[in-house]
């Protein structure tokens, strides 16, 4: 297909299509002229994951070109492949670590993340981000102990991290695995919470003896 057809095939405008191509994201067509050059389907998927990285992911050019070479390195694993997209979906953490109060945090994170047997790089950075939230709850006066978070990480892996990976398509090409989990990790996510706020209001009017026909949300 011809660069005007890729660009109706995914969405993505023909000048942008020319600026992934700059930019070294999405390869070059095959020359059949001097200013022309042919795309196939491999050119839709790229433009396809570059669109999810970029507007869902909400990652800068330089993460996507990271993930785009994980992509593209077949002596990579599909493990290390799905963590370098994982990776770069988290937002960056300041771990300040001279201090006291966050490596305490961080040690209560790494400690959760052990006593559960995962299997998690040291150097994750959602152990930062767990540290953060433990963090947080600890200055709120929350409890914010392994056993206190033990039933989020039960759940997580019982009802939510199985069911997820198990829905990636492994079996085809790389791009389509990468854009799923970015996609569901996101978007599910949110998903994930708004049926839990949901699941709030509903245990709330049991255990409150709540009329279902009464009205349980704040007056307009």
């Amino acid at each position: 297909m011809r660069i005007s057809q890729l660009s109706a095939a995914s969405g993505v405008p023909i000048p942008t299509i020319k600026y992934y191509l700059r930019e070294g994201l999405l390869p070059a067509g095959e020359q059949t002229a001097a200013t022309r050059a042919e795309y196939g389907e491999s050119h839709v998927r790229r433009l396809r994951l570059i669109r999810a990285l970029l507007e869902v992911g909400r990652l800068s050019i330089a993460s996507i070109r990271k993930v785009l070479a994980a992509v593209d390195d077949e002596n990579l694993s599909m493990h290390h492949v799905l963590g370098t997209a994982h990776y770069a979906i988290a937002p960056e953490i300041d771990s300040h670590p001279g201090d006291e109060d966050w490596q305490r945090a961080r040690a209560e994170a790494d400690r959760l993340i052990d006593d559960l047997g995962w299997q998690v790089d040291p150097e994750a950075p959602t152990r930062d981000e767990l540290a953060q939230t433990i963090l947080t709850l600890d200055r709120l006066g929350l409890p914010a102990t392994g056993d206190a978070l033990r039933p989020y990480a039960e759940a997580a892996v019982n009802l939510v991290a199985e069911h997820e990976i198990n829905t990636i398509p492994l079996d085809g090409p790389r791009e389509a695995a990468v854009e799923a989990l970015v996609v569901g990790t996101i978007v599910h996510g949110r998903i994930l919470d708004i049926m839990r706020r949901l699941a709030h209001e509903s245990v709330s009017a049991r255990l409150f003896g709540i009329d279902p026909a009464e009205n349980a949300g704040p007056e307009s």
